[in-house]
């Protein structure tokens, strides 16, 4: 990645996860300092989607059917969605003014075939975001990827490569991200990075706690932690050949959807709630583990929902003996917002006229600007492009969180 040094550059970061819980927003400024781009994170804030659109999303998910009618309204709605989301970000978190927005949108299909990704689709067209702030936006940023043979996901990678390098210095880490979908990179002392999804993160949790209990999620693992793994499921479940494959990959609820978990109880006796929430649980934690354990990480530092899941945690912790964990406040970046900074990046690169995937980690056939630029208010001037090498992000001191 090559920068240069100049002022700061204020970037508000919109991303909705699998889990379709609401909107992460964060602010920060950006600039370059030699080898190092410094991130001055201004705060984040949580805009939870209303209930209605938050259904229609999940009903637009596979395996259901989903029409182009379907598809046109909810592009625009989240677009309105964020939109405001943004407006409240510039407002409340960067004291009225902002630069650039970035937007990774919300996932909703994830097109992999035979281990190659073929497409991506995140909705939440940026026309809505720009109208409404008024400020040029950053969008669109996986399909770039994708489209020079990569995957397109997992893009923290971009973020943990120059995040974590020094860190490394001691041992291989492995940044994991706990969401819908679990992912981990890789940051070893020397070498490449590798970035990749593990497997189903919340997603199965998530189905079968609101089926058993009618919840959005197993709130601090009550559920699980009253049930006990029942071997014969958790057995079946890792026989999924995605496990065995070897990265570049990446997945979604494309396959770890409520039919998903259905074909995996059907022949089996039946199995208690609680005893689901935590086979599905040790699920998460065992494939998290043995991706750790494969890279002979030394430290784990996590991010996501998942991280507030004591259950899982505890699970994780039981399969990896031998690794430190710790969760990303401890290096500076909120574990609820880091998705949310890692747009920010993201869109900053962009900006600046820098590649922001990692062809190491994603598979493309090598270094590529990401995104789409939509106008703001105005003429779109983009700075000059950046010329010196980065190969540092160093976090500032947070200002707070809302």
């Amino acid at each position: 990645m090559t920068v240069s040094s100049g002022t700061g550059v204020r970037v508000i970061g919109l991303i909705s996860g699998t889990s379709i819980d609401g909107i992460d927003v964060a602010a920060a400024e950006l600039r370059a300092d030699g080898d190092t781009v410094v991130l001055s994170p201004l705060g984040r804030l949580e805009v939870p989607y209303p209930e209605t659109l938050r259904d229609a999303l999940l009903d637009a998910l596979p395996p259901n059917p989903c029409s182009a009618e379907q598809l046109t309204k909810l592009d625009t709605l989240v677009g309105q969605v964020f939109g405001e989301a943004a407006a409240r970000g510039v407002e409340e978190l960067a004291g009225g003014a902002a630069d650039v927005v970035a937007s990774l949108g919300q996932t909703v299909f994830h097109w992999v075939e035979d281990g190659t990704a073929r497409g991506t689709l995140q909705l939440g067209n940026p026309a809505w975001i720009a109208e409404r702030t008024g400020l040029p936006v950053v969008a669109d940023l996986r399909v770039r990827d994708v489209a020079a043979g990569g995957h397109g996901a997992p893009l923290a990678g971009t973020l943990d490569a120059l995040w974590l390098r020094e860190t490394a210095a001691s041992g291989p880490v492995a940044a994991l991200n706990i969401g819908g979908i679990a992912n981990i990179t890789v940051v070893p002392a020397e070498g490449d990075v590798l970035a990749y999804d593990t497997g189903p993160g919340n997603a199965l949790m998530d189905i079968a706690a609101h089926r058993v209990a009618g919840l959005r999620a197993d709130l601090d693992g009550a559920l699980a932690l009253r049930g006990n793994v029942r071997p014969d499921l958790l057995a079946k479940l890792l026989l999924d050949p995605y496990y065995a494959a070897a990265p570049p990959k990446s997945t979604g609820k494309e396959l770890f959807h409520g039919a998903y978990l259905d074909a995996a109880l059907d022949g089996l006796p039946p199995v208690g709630p609680e005893d689901l929430l935590a086979t599905l649980t040790e699920l998460t934690a065992v494939t998290i583990a043995a991706e750790c354990r494969r890279h002979a990480v030394a430290t784990v530092i996590v991010s996501g929902g998942g991280a507030d899941n004591p259950a899982l945690m505890a699970s994780l912790a039981g399969n990896l003996p031998g690794a430190a964990l710790k969760t990303s406040d401890d290096h500076g970046l909120p574990r609820a917002g880091k998705e949310a900074y890692l747009t920010i990046l993201l869109g900053w690169l962009t900006w600046s006229g820098v590649p922001g995937n990692l062809p190491a980690a994603t598979g493309a056939r090598g270094d590529r600007l990401l995104g789409s630029i939509t106008p703001g208010a105005g003429p779109l001037r983009l700075p000059a492009p950046h010329s010196s090498t980065v190969t540092r992000l160093r976090v500032a001191a947070t200002t707070g969180e809302r």
